[in-house]
């Protein structure tokens, strides 16, 4: 993850893309040119596993016979790029993502953007060496993939996608770099037009079913256009033979069109809202009202005609809003960020992007469905400071929420996860992470209008300025993922992610005489501590074993000697690594307190703690921590069913006192990533130590049964 210094500085821009897999073409291409070797990329070999793992897998009908070979080795004259990139480049071959390909179809259309993506200056006849670079946006960042032009071959012709002119690779080297980022070729079969949308433009795609279209859609276009947003349209089809037939009047189904333009006219003394759409085939148009040869251009101010109508078979129409509204079945609009815009004219939005993290037991609370872990989710606040115009009091912004690296994980028997958002106004709190009784007593402002298994759920919102929450989650609680949160606003907003600061507030151990303990007490430690009047580690781990044995509402593996050794390096006055009385009485003292919050926490009277009930715990015992911390603790206190017994507790609780104590309770301490990086490994507890009553010290039952019932 990079550094706020690194973004400040520009690392992550399209201009200074990130080094995928630390891949450097410039130096990697000179190389390649001063060895007089052509590049071979050994992170995407050219072999099986580069193709896929079950259609496209081992021993598969679809990949039998096929030769990764170079196009110099099976085409007389290869070419980069001839007379520019078109549609007709864009030939789909034996893999099922023609949703990537329509993106990069209407990339076309916009050669800046398309060069964003397709870097300049690459050829088969000028300092070819084997080797091709592509751009891609990934989850917050532009990343530089660098590639062999090794494709896969039968029969002497491209596998996959390929150039109908059949001597052009571009598309088919774009293809085969955006299938090594996801991780194989098959990682892209299926797929939304908006998931190329977004990695070829960095951009944030809204959808709109038009059935089911908000009353104010074409403001919403013609907004879209003034930022220069790309649109694309479609009209569903009803069976597989409905695909690309051609209606009545020459609209073609189941086709993404782009809209490249938006036009309110006068006709017949009323406004008449047009839209400008174009056919990336180049041909077949609209014959309905308002297309090349209608009647009603010749009613409209023959200036405004001049400016807009054009009667050329050149697949660009116009066509009623309304008409638009009856024809076509879908709208998927792509915001683009600032960068992507090339003129100083064109409106941008405001732009925030958030990176997080669902994990089991400390931020994957699920939806709203379940209110007791809902709370843990990641929470990020937007503040709303100027309505859209003088004349309302609404702010308008758009929330997409992003999973990450799904494509990757398909090979691992994993897709995507059912994921949404819910956003709640958050005026005149504290910036710090909501509890469970701010959800239980508040309903949503918004919320997005579904939870779905897509790459990205996306919603634009209207409301009034102020302070709002929005969290993030999965449908399920316990589900794991990596996500990015973007927020999109039409005026300035200022947001930030939600998160406590760490501190300690833990109560000061009072400075104790012997004279102030009790006689009991005195001569309990005198039967457990022996004739040297100190307790090491080892007869501290039996002495509390034997203790927490005698609870049996409270489950425990028992205390281990690195737990006991942990509480003597906290209380230990004397620097011997043992505890005297004062010392061992301040410890039975902090562990009864432990018990009893464990105790208040154990809302199921399980004798374990949920993860969830633990950060509560923890807050109640004074301590409060990061999301990134709490997981780490999770990992390292937890079982795998993310219960915590009460020995994982007190140890936790010792070590975080431990920490604290060295730097002072309202500060961070500054050895927490120490912390945090030795215990990234989940360890198990510690066997049952043997013949514990053979290393018992010689103490009555009346004397130690005093003193266990103080526990109760």
């Amino acid at each position: 993850m990079l550094s706020e210094w690194d973004r400040n500085d520009g690392l992550g821009q399209n201009n200074m893309a990130l080094k995928f897999l630390g891949q450097d073409f410039e130096t990697l291409h000179a190389r390649c040119l001063q060895s007089g070797c052509l590049f071979e990329d050994e992170t995407f070999p050219a072999q099986q596993s580069s193709l896929g793992f079950k259609e496209l897998g081992l021993g598969s009908a679809k990949t039998k016979g096929v030769r990764w070979m170079r196009p110099t080795e099976f085409c007389t004259d290869p070419h980069f790029i001839v007379d520019g990139a078109t549609r007709t480049d864009i030939c789909q071959g034996a893999l099922g993502d023609c949703w990537l390909l329509a993106a990069i179809a209407c990339l076309t259309l916009n050669e800046p953007l398309l060069h964003r993506v397709v870097p300049h200056g690459q050829s088969f006849h000028q300092q070819y060496a084997g080797i091709f670079h592509f751009q891609f946006w990934q989850f917050g960042d532009w990343v530089d993939v660098v590639i062999d032009d090794r494709l896969p071959v039968r029969d002497g012709k491209l596998l996959f996608v390929h150039s109908a002119e059949g001597a052009e690779f571009w598309s088919a080297l774009v293809e085969k770099a955006y299938a090594k980022l996801n991780g194989c070729y098959e990682a892209l079969s299926g797929g939304s037009t908006s998931e190329g949308f977004e990695d070829f433009t960095g951009g944030v795609t809204e959808m709109y079913e038009l059935k089911k279209a908000p009353s104010n859609l074409f403001s919403i276009i013609r907004r879209a256009v003034e930022r220069g947003s790309l649109m694309g349209c479609s009209i569903d089809i009803t069976s597989f033979f409905d695909m690309e037939a051609i209606t009545f009047k020459k609209l073609v189904k189941g086709h993404a069109y782009s809209i490249t333009g938006v036009e309110e006219v006068e006709y017949r003394g009323k406004p008449t809202k047009l839209l400008h759409i174009r056919n990336p085939w180049g041909e077949v148009e609209w014959t309905g009202p308002w297309s090349d040869e209608s009647r009603e251009w010749c009613e409209i101010d023959p200036s405004v005609k001049s400016r807009l109508h054009s009667c050329q078979e050149d697949g660009e129409f116009w066509m009623s809003f309304s008409d638009f509204m009856r024809e076509f079945s879908r709208l998927e609009i792509c915001n683009l960020t600032p960068d992507a815009l090339q003129s100083s004219k064109v409106k941008k939005w405001i732009t925030a992007v958030y990176p997080g993290e669902w994990r089991r037991g400390s931020t994957a609370g699920g939806c709203r469905n379940y209110p007791a872990t809902f709370w843990i989710n990641p929470q990020f606040k937007i503040v709303l400071q100027e309505p859209d115009t003088e004349s309302q009091e609404d702010c308008t912004f758009l929330v997409a929420l992003m999973q990450k690296n799904r494509r990757k994980l398909r090979r691992e028997g994993k897709d995507m996860e059912t994921i949404g958002f819910a956003i709640y106004e958050y005026l005149g709190r504290v910036g710090v992470h909501l509890r469970r009784d701010f959800f239980l007593t508040h309903t949503s402002s918004a919320r997005s209008e579904l939870f779905i298994n897509l790459r990205e759920v996306s919603s634009r919102f209207c409301l009034p300025a102020g302070e709002y929450i929005i969290v993030p989650s999965t449908f399920e609680p316990q589900k794991e993922g990596d996500f990015v949160l973007r927020v999109f606003s039409e005026k300035a907003a200022d947001s930030q992610e939600l998160d406590d600061e760490i501190s300690a507030d833990v109560p000061e151990e009072p400075a104790l005489q012997e004279s102030d303990i009790d006689e009991g007490f005195k001569a309990l430690f005198a039967s457990l501590a022996g004739p040297e009047m100190e307790i090491n580690v080892l007869k501290l781990q039996i002495i509390l074993n034997r203790v927490v044995g005698k609870h049996k509402d409270i489950k425990t593996d028992g205390f281990d000697k690195e737990a006991c050794r942990g509480m003597i390096n906290l209380l230990d006055t004397t620097g011997t690594g043992k505890l005297r009385l004062t010392d061992f009485h301040v410890l039975w003292e902090k562990i009864k307190r432990y018990l009893a919050v464990f105790r208040k926490f154990d809302l199921d009277k399980s004798g374990t703690m949920s993860s969830y009930e633990m950060r509560l715990a923890l807050e109640s015992a004074g301590f409060k921590l990061t999301n990134n911390l709490f997981q780490l603790i999770i990992l390292r206190y937890a079982k795998p069913d993310l219960n915590v017994d009460f020995d994982s507790f007190v140890s936790c609780l010792i070590r975080l006192e431990t920490m604290f104590s060295k730097c002072g309770k309202k500060k961070t301490p500054s050895f927490m990533v120490i912390f945090t990086v030795r215990n990234l490994t989940k360890f198990s507890a510690a066997s049952s130590v043997p013949n514990l009553l053979y290393y018992m010290p010689p103490v009555t039952s009346a004397v130690f049964m005093k003193w266990v019932p103080d526990w109760q």
